[in-house]
């Protein structure tokens, strides 16, 4: 069995996988926000139990939001403040008396997409996750790319290409810098877009919803977002060409943006033919936690 578990700033889920990728039993509790003990104590209650009730132990595998730092063994990049610096995997290695594998949530929802998702069969996947902030991982030939500096996939924080019919006025990012693609593309980035634009105060779905159904306003601000979305995946598939992008998050369920994207990034890709396909995610909210037991894929 392999056992995946998605550490999460609200909640923490866990699961059991067969052989076949099979979901046995899945949990969720309450994260313990800001109680870094209570996290590890939370994460071995749960693991007691999954093995308890399906009687027998299995591989664990855990996806995080943040990263391991290469200098020491603590976390990095973490949203879930009261990480950054924990020495998480030798103390929960500790806790479960076993191996734990560790990989940013990120990197967990491409792998699971690329084991039997909308990337199975693909050499080389990038999922990008268009959600609250925006994320990314690699994954090659079934394995995790995490490069030597564990960033590897981390595209939301450079800049946004500029493009020639719009002038942009680069925001702030929580990160320090200045226009990162996550200011743009992340659902409040949406957002505030249409807002700059004149828009009603909406939310990301309501913004989909309502261009779907003619709204002009509302249809102008997803044109923009495609132009935009376009441009800065043009640019992972300049740099890494992968067989296959797949959009995860809440922003993945606009469908529209599967056919609109193609057709506009084959001007910003430096190619004669553009054969990386755009995909929407197979498994939704259940990838990070199924790419997290899937860490373990060599046994």
């Amino acid at each position: 069995m392999r056992i995946g578990i998605d550490l999460g700033g609200s909640k923490i889920e866990i699961v059991g996988l067969d052989e076949s990728g099979r979901i046995r039993l899945r949990r969720r509790r309450p994260t313990p926000q800001g109680d870094y003990p209570g996290t590890l104590r939370t994460i071995g209650e749960l693991v007691a139990t999954i093995e308890s009730e399906l009687g027998q132990k299995g591989t664990v595998g855990i996806g995080i939001p943040g990263t391991e730092s290469t200098i020491g063994k603590g976390i990095k990049n973490a949203n879930s403040t009261w990480l950054i610096g924990r020495p998480l995997r030798d103390d929960l290695q500790q806790l479960l008396q076993r191996e734990v594998r560790l990989a940013n949530d990120a990197n967990c929802f491409a792998l699971s997409e690329a084991i039997d998702g909308a990337g199975q069969g693909a050499a080389v996947v990038f999922g990008a996750i268009l959600g609250t902030g925006v994320g990314g991982g690699i994954v090659v030939h079934r394995q995790v790319l995490t490069g030597v500096n564990r960033i590897a996939g981390e595209w939301g924080h450079n800049a946004l290409p500029e493009l020639a019919n719009e002038s942009l006025l680069p925001r702030d990012c929580y990160c320090g810098r200045v226009g990162c693609i996550e200011t743009w593309l992340s659902g409040p980035g949406l957002c505030a877009d249409h807002a700059r634009h004149g828009g009603a105060s909406l939310t990301a779905e309501e913004i989909g919803a309502r261009a779907a159904t003619g709204d002009a306003a509302c249809d102008a601000t997803l044109q923009r977002y495609e132009r935009r979305l376009a441009s800065a995946l043009a640019q992972v598939v300049n740099i890494l060409d992968p067989d296959v992008i797949v959009l995860g998050g809440g922003l993945s369920n606009i469908e529209r943006l599967y056919h609109a994207v193609p057709k506009l990034w084959a001007a910003h890709i430096f190619s004669d033919v553009v054969h990386t396909r755009l995909l929407r995610n197979v498994h939704g909210d259940s990838s990070g936690v199924r790419g997290a037991a899937w860490l373990w894929n060599d046994h």
